[in-house]
């Protein structure tokens, strides 16, 4: 028997503790996590490196992030977190 959308959702939501999905938060065991969701996929992605600063308040910076993220895989899959790194730069 095959779980619903909802179902998969809020059984998601209480396992991590999550109170919203595709909304970013602070914590995890790096900066930043977030429930994804896709379709009919629920994932937990945690990203961004808990010891650095985002710095895209500095041109240069942003920059030179954003041509080097453009071509990794999962640039526009919302399960990666690469999705949610650029989103985070304002790529």
């Amino acid at each position: 028997m095959s779980l619903s959308r909802a179902e998969k959702i809020n059984k998601a939501k209480k396992r991590h503790g999550f109170t919203a999905i595709n909304k970013p938060r602070r914590g995890g065991p790096k900066k930043f996590e977030v429930l994804a969701v896709e379709g009919n996929q629920v994932k937990k992605i945690n990203f961004g490196d808990p010891n650095m600063s985002i710095k895209k308040n500095q041109p240069s910076a942003k920059k030179s992030y954003c041509a080097r993220s453009g071509g990794i895989k999962g640039k526009n899959s919302k399960l990666s977190a690469n999705y949610w790194s650029r989103k985070a730069w304002d790529c």
